[in-house]
């Protein structure tokens, strides 16, 4: 028998501490596909879908698929435009047999604060109790009760760095045909502490606290009843009530072992909370141990102004100290700033300038610096991505320059873009292997483009609106206890959300 199954997305991680609103220019220019041009796509979670739904031979009903890089909230209008469009086409598909969704869970909106509920919920009212909706999530979402009590099955991303886009998205496929085909019938949990940490220790990939659980979780997949497990490192960028981190465990019509289990990968997560604290440097002491150092590159990590985690990557906070201390060895700094672009394309390859950098997206972090330098390449700012979630699709970094000032190769873009790799620096020539400092603007993935080879890490202390540490940012509902700023909270301050049974 084949199935009828709808397939659409809405997704980006949003950031309540930066600047500017996404809007739908955002989005077309990341990507943003409708109807049948949604069956195109090959890589990331949907092309994970449509490979398994192709292979069984199912009815493919496609919607949209649009998303972009983290910023700041999705303007009204524009998550209005996107919500309007997915439910019209799925409105004029009926009937469906079921519903797949790729989705973040760390987006809002300006008129929908969960966003990923607000749409779940939108699609259960539209399809009724009797379709089922399964949907991904990246292992960063904040999951709500909402988002729990509307869909069958909530599957994570495994990985961090996220390696696994495609491969999450067939196993959503595979449980949504194994619910319509009878094989099973899900209960699912989701237990969670208020944990507010960053990625910096996030990682699942070797030693660690947060690959312990993730280790723990997936030990427990296929034992009994258990059909999934997905551990939470909640994006902590956002300004929500009930926001945290656990485990969330779907069983096959147990939600008893559903609940112990999901209870156990929390209380892990809670006894683990203190080493997912980083150990940070203000600037100038990393440049100072960094000099001390035999060749390079050692590597900044400027997490506060992570584009991937919805910062504009516009800081020159670190450039400051590496112009201040004087560095003669050459040294690669991005920064998202256009204005700067601009000049610098009017002005050529080969030109000197003068330049206010920095800055001036999100000013509310540190204030401009005025540099002199020659310009050494110009670039529309097009590459592509080498894996992660928008594996083999273009990156557009908007109209590109290099200004060389002193030993500092400086990146100038005009929008910012999400880092896998380091495949910025390598659309216009420049190489790390060749530099003694790095800034890098990824609490994470900088492990994949320069792991193999940079002498040193130093993670950062600096403004911005994507901290390596959640304990002096300023929240308004998010309200206390939560760790780190409390320490040992009554019963770990855990939180229990339980699906809710529609299929006989």
């Amino acid at each position: 028998m084949s199935h009828r199954i709808a397939i659409g997305s809405i997704f980006t991680e949003c950031n309540h501490f930066c600047g500017l609103p996404l809007t739908l220019r955002d989005f077309e220019r990341t990507e943003l596909r409708r109807g049948a041009e949604v069956l195109t796509q090959t890589g990331g979670t949907v092309g994970g879908m449509l490979r398994v739904l192709k292979d069984l031979d199912a009815d493919l009903v496609p919607l949209i698929v649009a998303s972009t890089c983290p910023g700041g909230t999705v303007a009204a209008d524009c998550y209005l435009q996107l919500k309007s469009e997915l439910l019209d086409r799925l409105r004029d598909a009926f009937p469906v047999d079921g519903v797949l969704l790729s989705l973040h869970g760390a987006a809002t909106a300006e008129n929908a604060g969960d966003l990923e509920g607000d749409l779940i919920e939108s699609v259960r009212h539209l399809v009724g109790d009797a379709v089922p909706i399964v949907a991904t999530l990246d292992l960063h979402a904040h999951v709500t009760e909402k988002m729990v009590s509307n869909a069958e099955a909530l599957l994570a991303w495994e990985t961090y760095p996220h390696r696994d886009a495609f491969t999450t998205g067939a196993r959503g496929a595979r449980m949504l045909i194994d619910i319509l085909e009878g094989r099973c019938r899900p209960t699912m949990a989701l237990a969670k502490v208020p944990v507010m940490v960053t990625a910096i220790h996030g990682g699942t990939e070797g030693a660690g606290p947060f690959a312990d659980c993730m280790r723990l979780a997936k030990s427990l997949e296929g034992q009994g009843t258990v059909l999934s497990t997905s551990v939470f490192l909640v994006h902590p960028y956002i300004d929500l009530p009930d926001m945290g981190g656990g485990g969330l465990v779907i069983c096959d019509n147990d939600m008893e072992t559903a609940v112990k289990l999901a209870e156990q990968i929390a209380q892990m997560y809670w006894s683990r909370r203190t080493e997912l604290e980083p150990v940070l440097y203000s600037p100038q002491l990393a440049i100072q141990a960094g000099l001390k150092i035999a060749g390079g590159p050692v590597l900044l990590v400027e997490a506060a102004d992570c584009c991937g985690g919805g910062a504009s990557g516009d800081s020159v906070a670190t450039l400051k100290e590496l112009l201040a201390a004087g560095v003669d060895q050459q040294s690669l700094v991005p920064v998202v700033d256009p204005e700067a672009a601009a000049m610098c394309h009017r002005a050529g390859v080969g030109s000197r300038l003068s330049l206010s950098l920095g800055h001036k997206i999100d000013p509310r972090w540190g204030s401009s610096v005025t540099v002199e330098g020659e310009i050494i390449r110009l670039s529309e700012g097009r590459f592509r991505y080498t894996g992660g979630i928008w594996d083999g699709q273009q990156g557009d970094m908007g109209p590109t320059a290099v200004l060389r000032v002193g030993s500092i190769d400086v990146l100038i873009t005009s929008h910012a873009t999400y880092d896998w790799n380091d495949e910025q620096f390598q659309s216009v020539g420049l190489s790390a292997r060749e530099a003694k400092f790095v800034v890098v603007k990824n609490p994470m993935n900088y492990r994949m483009a320069y792991g193999e080879f940079a002498k040193a890490v130093f993670v950062l202390d600096t403004p911005g609106p994507t901290p390596a540490t959640l304990r002096n940012l300023q929240f308004r509902k998010l309200q206390r206890p939560y760790f780190p700023l409390d320490a040992d909270l009554p019963g770990m301050g855990l939180k229990v959300y339980r699906s809710v049974a529609r299929r006989g």
